[in-house]
């Protein structure tokens, strides 16, 4: 059985060297002075590497140890309910990505309506001094804080004078072009998987628990996971795309298998209507993944969704879409 690898030994010891806290309070009374970065980081894209990196590097520097603030839930999911963007990562995974880029620290700030009324200068003063001791703070040069958003770098440079800290913005750049979460996610609507895997530096990824749908792909020759996606996620335009199913747990540690990937309402089939992520994992008709919590990774968008003038047409479709996806995974 051709199962994916664990993460390398360097990744994982990374890993854990790495403090997670989740919330202020759990920074210890002892923590010493930080470069600090802060920030949604939605999707830790490249433009997120280079500064969350920069940060690291200036904590080096200075024989500092270096943290990321980041928020949960996204601050426009509390102040403007209903108006926040799709998440290009979970919570979770967000933390984990971020672990990976050389940081000593990352804290997870519960985003609430009594912090977004907090006013700049109070904001600085009880996180980025009190807490966590700052000596250099690093920030994407449209970063923004405080009530009504009314702090940006300016002002965290002048707050930085009055008490002893630094502050930069960077550009949210990489190799020269410029990378937004809101970039990313214009490229998922239209299913340019491909473009936003560039921007992102991996795979976009949407993950959920297996549950059971109509079984219509067993029935077809091509058990698929069904993904009860989680909350608010991002997910690319209804198509068939290349890419990877994943999942670590107890049944299936390490499990990397190249997939076909369909999302969509399977026009196909009469009573079809509810939007579904599905993946075939390639040659596997021996998976018991219901309840797993597992994730897609897309690579290649394949082709659009379809309707056929019959189930015959479909297999045929499907047998081709298989190839492709293997071809797409393929080395």
């Amino acid at each position: 059985m051709r199962l994916g690898r664990k993460p390398g030994r360097d990744v994982q010891r990374r890993e854990s060297m790495v403090r997670r806290w989740h919330g202020l309070d759990e920074v210890p009374a002892d923590w010493g002075r930080s470069v600090i970065t802060i920030g949604v980081f939605d999707g830790v894209h490249r433009g997120h590497q280079r500064i969350v990196g920069a940060a690291a590097e200036e904590a080096r520097r200075r024989g500092l140890r270096s943290v990321v603030i980041t928020f949960d839930p996204h601050p426009d999911e509390v102040v403007r309910p209903g108006t926040h963007p799709p998440l290009l990562a979970s919570t979770k995974r967000r933390v984990e990505l971020l672990e990976c880029l050389g940081t000593d620290a990352v804290v997870v700030v519960p985003f609430t309506l009594e912090l977004s009324k907090v006013p700049p200068d109070e904001f600085v003063q009880s996180v980025l001094v009190d807490r966590l001791h700052a000596a250099h703070v690093i920030v994407g040069e449209d970063f923004r804080f405080g009530h009504r958003a009314k702090g940006n770098v300016a002002l965290l440079r002048e707050l930085g004078e009055k008490y002893d800290f630094t502050a930069e913005g960077m550009p949210l750049v990489a190799n020269g072009d410029t990378i937004s979460s809101t970039y990313i996610r214009s490229l998922l609507d239209t299913g340019a998987v491909g473009e936003a895997a560039q921007a992102l530096g991996r795979p976009h990824r949407v993950e959920g628990v297996v549950v059971r749908g109509h079984q219509r792909g067993r029935a077809l020759g091509f058990p698929t996971a069904n993904l009860e996606t989680l909350p608010h996620t991002a997910i690319p335009a209804d198509g068939v795309y290349g890419g990877w199913l994943v999942c670590d747990s107890d049944r299936y540690p390490a499990f990397r298998w190249p997939a076909a990937i369909s999302i969509g309402t399977n026009p196909t089939f009469e009573g079809a209507g509810e939007r579904t992520v599905e993946a075939y994992a390639l040659d596997r008709d021996d998976l018991d993944l219901y309840g797993e919590h597992m994730a897609a990774d897309f690579t290649a968008r394949i082709r659009d969704t379809l309707k056929f003038d019959s189930v015959e047409a479909l297999i045929e479709e499907m047998h081709r879409d298989v190839a492709a996806a293997r071809e797409i995974t393929a080395g």
